[in-house]
């Protein structure tokens, strides 16, 4: 299984980015498809995920900014972030797992990460 996260880059406050993470090896339809972040010096923070059937959750700092969606005809995941804040800064890493959640230990595979810098 790979995932390949990319979309990363330096963005001014306010600004905005895509992120996507093309997936092989797996049968993608069937999985949750998750976003993480993690800044230096912190704990891996969940993001976003989206079900198989396309049910969504996030973390309550993202909403309203943020959207995850996906395509499963091109095994790809992605994550639209729309007034990014400085304290968005992390980087950013896509798994699939089972199930809506926001642990990380429920999700079975990892992609390498994407750094995501934001600006003052």
């Amino acid at each position: 299984v790979q995932l390949q996260a990319s979309g990363g880059g330096l963005v001014q406050a306010g600004g905005s980015l895509r992120l996507s993470c093309a997936a092989s090896g797996l049968t993608f339809r069937s999985y949750t498809m998750g976003w993480f972040r993690q800044a230096p010096g912190k704990e891996r923070e969940f993001v976003a995920a989206i079900s198989w059937t396309d049910s969504t959750r996030y973390v309550d700092s993202v909403k309203g900014r943020f959207t995850i969606s996906r395509d499963n005809t091109q095994n790809t995941v992605y994550l639209r972030m729309n007034s990014l804040k400085p304290e968005d800064t992390a980087v950013y890493y896509c798994a699939a797992g089972t199930g809506l959640r926001a642990w990380a230990g429920e999700y079975d595979y990892w992609g390498q990460g994407t750094q995501v810098t934001v600006s003052s």
